[in-house]
């Protein structure tokens, strides 16, 4: 392995920019846009790692999967975040292969399918707060609660349907992506939080119905990478305390200690800004020696100290 290493978390909203084009064309743009980003630091030294998010594409695709179902079988949720796995990991393989060789630098990129295994006794099966699919109104929200939905509003942006978010206990396939890892592959891992595996009472892995949260099993696998910095990329440039309210600021910089009281005063809305700090402060306080959190056009100004959020030990 050459370089540091960086694992480099990609939001699954910050791939569709408008969400009033979530088509597959304007995601490719999306990702074609964040590549560049993440092959320039490559290009710079760092050696990375690449995972993402899935949220919008999951609730896409569990709702066709329901319109269609008079006609085709549905599909589990375990099986979908697979799917976008492998679509989401193809997209970024391809144009992070571009914006290599256009640098003339010669990588592989590739996309490890993994397995993400959670506590079936979670209390977060029975709190469902991690949001999926497309913003809507509080009276479609209303209505498809009424057909049996989990709804929450999110972050003064909109209502979308909830699944639940059990925290990750260990990648399945860390082993095989520390070898890739340290053979100068680059490499694509727990997309959309990884898929989520319990062992049954005969010891057997077995998918459930959940979504892991993709920052927090990201924060796990730059852990158990020893990762020297976890960027988590998102649609803003900085964190803000009371965000969208009077009296909003922003932060350049947020020590562990100061970041724990953030959380506990409230100023992190659940399912979006909070599960970001949360993993920001695991990996800090598990020995990582940085976490920055920012919007994908100022990752390289954040690398240098100019922009983003940085949370720091101490």
């Amino acid at each position: 392995m050459v370089g540091k290493l960086a694992a480099v978390a990609i939001g699954g909203n910050s791939l569709i920019e408008d969400p009033k084009r979530p088509d597959v064309v304007h995601q490719w743009e999306a990702v074609r846009v964040t590549c560049e980003h993440i092959a320039a630091m490559i290009a710079e030294g760092w050696s990375v790692i690449v995972t993402h998010g899935n949220g919008p594409q999951v609730g896409y695709i569990l709702r066709r999967s329901e319109l269609a179902s008079e006609q085709v079988h549905t599909v589990p949720l375990d099986l979908i975040v697979a799917d976008t796995q492998g679509s989401i990991g193809y997209m970024i393989q391809q144009s992070l292969d571009n914006a290599l060789r256009r640098r003339g630098i010669n990588r592989t990129v590739l996309t490890v399918v993994t397995q993400v295994r959670v506590d079936p006794a979670d209390p977060a099966f029975s709190n469902p707060n991690k949001p999926i699919g497309s913003f809507m109104t509080e009276a479609d929200a209303r209505r498809y609660e009424a057909e049996g939905w989990s709804v929450m509003e999110d972050a003064g942006r909109g209502w979308r349907r909830v699944v639940a978010s059990p925290k990750p206990q260990s990648v399945q396939e860390i082993n095989a992506i520390r070898a890739l890892v340290l053979n100068d592959y680059v490499v694509i891992a727990v997309g959309g939080g990884g898929i989520p595996v319990i062992r049954d009472d005969h010891g057997e892995l077995r998918g459930t119905y959940a979504v892991i949260d993709k920052d927090r099993a990201s924060s796990l696998l730059a852990q158990q990478l020893r990762a020297d910095l976890l960027v988590i990329s998102t649609g803003v440039e900085k964190v803000a305390l009371n965000f969208n309210k009077p009296g909003q600021r922003l932060l350049d910089q947020m020590t562990l200690n100061e970041a724990r009281q953030y959380i506990a005063e409230g100023h992190f809305a659940p399912g979006s800004m909070l599960p970001k700090i949360e993993a920001a402060v695991e990996f800090v306080g598990m020995g990582g020696p940085l976490a920055i959190i920012t919007d994908p056009p100022n990752l390289a100004r954040a690398l240098r100290g100019e922009t983003g959020t940085r949370v720091v030990p101490g």
